[in-house]
């Protein structure tokens, strides 16, 4: 199994972007300055994180210490814009602590009196005060706009007992909060504090801690992730929390997201705005100086990551060979401009003496890696394709742990399907595989065939002649002669195993077995068919005719006296029998049918239907078109 989580362990050099936006923190020379690292879902940002943090830990030209904040983990649980007021104050404190012993003590009383501006700003937002400021020119207390809202159920009209409750909630905790504030701030003789506006107090906690940092001759790094998996309203709750610290000397902002979810949540904040595709970009680009977009993976780097999964998860190669490996692999795709590959000739000449199985691997992802790549369910995302492997990997066990024999290849192929292909073109897969006594998918015969360059069977027609089908059919191994039963057994945690016969009553299932067994005509068996119900005859016409499916040559083949017995059991298997006739193929119709169809209403349909047809040539026409002249 490989595990999700981000990494530092580079697989597809991304180390070079994250050296490059090092060099910009490093470059702006305590200059204020926020990076934004972008890309969809699952694509390496958080990892990108890492990588960039890994690259700044290892230069000296700057003290940096980190802040590393993860909004999702606080919604709900707490606001997430004094969270990160805290987290940050948090970090500057404990670095002057450490240092206390070289700062001047008015830098290290600075330094805590943030503590208690962090205290201050929460108090002031019990209410929403940056609008209450913003509305009374500052001149509103944090305490009277708290009440505001907390009492504004008692003027709606409808007062509840819970209005009740809030507002008596409320008094305590405002009195409480301010008092602590209050005595807090008081001086050693017992001064009361200035009166501060809340405005005032923002400006006050930029000027301390800017100041405290250049005391301190740091550069604080803060990081800043998963806000694309946050709602909306925490994500711009963390956003508008960042302008309280943006463009503040001696401080990085860096922040990964997916540009869409934020401008998604910009859109849902300002619900009922009218806002433009312009008005909400600005809003992020305000907030980010420097884009960074984590690059997407194309084939060579999806081989190559591939491959690397492979060799993370072997056992016989030790992780000296395996960080050798890696370094060999990133320093390859950094020259692949020049046209240099990482594939299986390149692994093997740096493995040496490659273990058995992982070379096996290493020619698998060399198969797959083109179609991971252009799919559009997988587009080389690399938290998809993990996922992908993963699957693979607990089916294998599963197969290992119940004795099922599946074929590796065959069940990433399948899997391949299953994740990319089309659901209707899949369930179709199923039910041949279902409904075949080997568990062969012969459907996909004649389909494999044309990819492969044979030009006598038919045209592939949608969803087959799509490009994923049809780079997935020509994808080695072949299926049609396969059995599948075990490769679906094991992948019946997504699409349950469900054959027409598991649809049929005992008796209904010993007449299919009988008409399954037909050689010849039998009253018996016609007689067993009369007795069946409605419901139950169009079961067995449907498992009979997906048996006939299979037939390749159209003359007197065995099946065909199934087909009879049906089709003269009932107006509505009739139906069925020659809309199966009329998608026959019209190379495998042959001359000796004819005469078994003249004899019967639904099989003079049939004649007619092919007779109609254009490409019909030679001894089937001349036979057909003396059957209709006879019977005339």
């Amino acid at each position: 199994m490989w595990s999700d989580n981000e990494t530092i362990r580079d697989l597809v050099n991304f180390s070079q972007v994250a050296d490059i936006a090092a060099e910009r923190i490093v470059g702006a020379r305590g200059e204020p300055l926020s990076m934004g690292i972008s890309g969809d879902w699952g694509v390496g940002k958080s990892s990108m994180m890492k990588l960039l943090r890994n690259s700044l830990e290892e230069r000296d030209e700057i003290d940096v210490r980190f802040v590393e904040f993860n909004a999702w983990l606080y919604q709900n649980y707490d606001d997430a814009r004094a969270a990160l007021m805290e987290a940050i104050t948090a970090a500057v404190v404990e670095q002057a602590i450490e240092k206390k012993d070289t700062l001047a003590k008015p830098v290290l009383e600075k330094a805590k009196g943030l503590l208690k501006r962090v205290k201050k700003l929460r108090l002031l937002g019990l209410a929403g005060s940056a609008a209450v400021d913003y509305f009374t020119m500052g001149t509103m207390t944090p305490l009277v706009a708290g009440g505001m809202a907390a009492l504004s159920g008692f003027t709606d009209g409808n007062v509840t007992g819970e209005d009740i409750k809030q507002a008596k909630d409320f008094v305590a905790e405002g009195i409480s909060g301010g008092k602590s504030l209050i005595d807090e701030e008081k001086d050693e003789e017992g001064a009361e504090p200035a009166e501060e506006t809340p405005r005032k107090a923002i400006q006050a906690f930029r000027d301390d801690l800017e100041a405290t940092l250049e005391e301190l001759g740091i550069t604080l790094v803060v990081l800043i992730d998963d806000l694309d998996r946050c709602l909306p309203k925490t994500a711009i709750a963390t956003l508008e929390a960042m302008r309280l610290f943006l463009f503040l000397k001696h401080t990085a902002f860096v922040i990964a997201a997916d540009e869409g979810m934020i401008r998604q949540a910009v859109r849902s904040h300002f619900d009922g705005a009218d806002l433009n595709d312009d008005l909400v970009t600005n809003y992020f680009d305000k907030l980010i100086q420097l884009p960074i977009r984590v690059p997407p993976l194309g084939t060579q780097e999806v081989r190559a990551y591939l491959m690397m999964l492979f060799v993370e998860n072997d056992t016989e190669l030790d992780n000296a060979k395996k960080d050798e490996l890696r370094a060999a692999v990133c320093k390859r795709l950094g020259r692949s401009w020049e046209g240099q590959r990482v594939d299986k000739a390149f692994m093997v000449k740096q493995i040496g003496e490659c273990p058995t199985g992982l070379l096996n691997r290493l020619a698998l992802a060399e198969r797959i890696a083109p179609i991971l790549t252009t799919s559009p369910k997988i587009q080389g995302n690399p938290r998809l394709i993990k996922r992908f492997l993963n699957t693979l990997s607990m089916r294998m066990s599963m197969a290992r742990i119940q004795d099922v024999n599946v074929d590796e290849e065959v069940l990433v192929k399948l899997l391949l399907f299953e994740r990319c292909g089309d659901k209707e073109a899949y369930s179709e897969l199923l039910r041949a595989v279902n409904e075949a006594e080997d568990g062969h998918p012969m459907l996909l015969a004649d389909k494999e065939r044309r990819v492969r360059g044979d030009d006598e069977v038919p045209p592939l027609e949608k969803p087959w002649s799509d490009p994923f089908h049809s780079n997935w059919l020509a994808l080695d191994p072949p299926l049609a002669d396969r059995d599948l039963r075990g490769a679906l057994y094991v992948s019946r945690e997504t699409h349950p195993i469900i054959s027409r016969a598991d649809e049929l009553s005992s008796d209904a299932k010993n007449v299919l077995d009988m008409l399954l067994k037909m050689t010849s005509a039998s009253t018996t068996v016609n007689e067993e068919v009369a007795k069946l119900s409605t419901q139950e005859l169009a079961h067995v016409t449907d498992a009979v005719v997906s048996k006939a499916r299979q037939e390749t040559a159209w003359g007197t083949p065995n099946i065909l006296n199934a087909l009879q017995s049906l089709a003269g059991a009932s107006a509505a298997s009739a139906s069925l029998v020659v809309a199966f006739f009329a998608e026959v193929p019209t190379s495998q119709i042959k001359a000796s049918l004819v005469p078994r169809l003249a004899n019967a209403e639904w099989g003079k349909q049939v004649l007619v239907s092919l007779n109609a047809r254009d490409d019909l040539k030679g001894p089937p026409r001349k036979a057909i078109q003396a059957a209709m002249k006879g019977d005339d």
